[in-house]
């Protein structure tokens, strides 16, 4: 695999001097776009794992406070977002063609950061669907030392009584065509480019809130809007299959909000109750985007990332 480079929106990223964007191809031919944030420094690499809508440059800022503290960060615009190959004639629906192939994805990032030759140890940042990915990269066996997750996708918030009927609903429009068509109560109309501050279930912090709609509103092509039936399915199936498979022995750290409004938290508060090495942390007030949160509530995670990051960098190498 051969790296290109790639547009990147430095200004809009606010993250380390000299970052860039490379194209990479994955293994189906789907062209997607990573970016790599550069240390001064070399004590490892952090690849950070986005969720389900976002962008490389959204996580310019958690980059350079990485970057501050001797870590690259690796970060990746999924198949069907960001600037990566769209899966639909309608670009901003959510879609992929079944949740596996974003472990293909994973496979070309490792091929970028083995060209860039990034310094290891590799360690792991999962956000959202990131979560969801990410643990299914480390189960297969991801060259991480260590792991962490913020705000994890390995359950979806749903009221109990409507589960069974968005399994149904999801799993037929498969059987009559249909499945490309938005999941209910959703468009394609991006959250954060036509969302409110006030009362949304991303951020308690102003200043990110605005930082995250800048940017999509600057670069138009970044936005996504709601999942696909399709997308929903495969979610739904994932988050189940993964429910079903042991933790890994990697050591996990794991942010969540008290104020979670779209993952599943009791999902995550089991996980990490049978995940050797693992801890799960409960932060006061705190929405789902833990790395775009308050300014106290960032200190307290980047120090703690960087922190169990330290550990595990110095400690022997776990079999997973």
């Amino acid at each position: 695999m051969t790296l290109a480079s790639a547009p990147f929106f430095a200004d809009l990223a606010e993250g380390p001097a000299e970052a860039r964007g490379w194209w990479v191809q994955a293994d189906d031919g789907l062209r997607l776009r990573v970016a790599h944030y550069p240390s001064d420094e070399a004590r490892g690499t952090i690849f950070l794992f986005p969720g389900r809508t976002e962008y490389v440059e959204k996580y310019g800022r958690t980059a350079d406070d990485f970057a501050a503290r001797g870590y690259h960060t690796l970060t990746i615009d999924w198949r069907g977002q960001g600037m990566a190959d769209r899966m639909l004639d309608d670009r901003l629906a959510g879609h992929v063609a079944v949740f596996e192939d974003y472990q293909r994805d994973v496979a070309a990032m490792m091929r970028a950061a083995e060209q860039l030759d990034l310094p290891r140890p590799y360690h792991l940042i999962g956000h959202s669907m990131g979560g969801a990915i990410g643990l299914r990269a480390v189960i297969n066996g991801l060259p991480v030392a260590s792991c962490a997750f913020t705000g994890p996708m390995w359950g979806i918030k749903m009221r109990q009584a409507i589960r069974p009927a968005a399994w149904a609903l999801s799993w037929s429009s498969k059987q009559v065509g249909l499945s490309h068509l938005f999941a209910p109560g959703t468009g394609i109309e991006s959250y954060t480019a036509t969302g409110a501050f006030e009362d949304n279930t991303l951020t308690t912090d102003p200043d990110m809130w605005d930082y995250m709609r800048r940017q999509v509103l600057a670069q138009p092509e970044l936005q996504l809007g709601g999942p696909s039936m399709h997308w929903l399915h495969e979610a739904l199936a994932e988050c189940w299959a993964l429910s079903r498979l042991p933790s890994p022995r990697v050591p996990c750290l794991t942010y969540c909000g008290t104020n979670e409004r779209i993952v599943d938290v009791p999902r995550i508060a089991d996980r990490m109750a049978r995940w050797p090495n693992g801890r799960l942390e409960m932060l006061d007030g705190a929405e789902h985007e833990i790395l775009m949160e308050r300014p106290e509530i960032r200190e307290v995670v980047i120090a703690g990332l960087t922190a169990h990051f330290d550990r595990a960098g110095e400690a022997p190498a776990l079999s997973a």
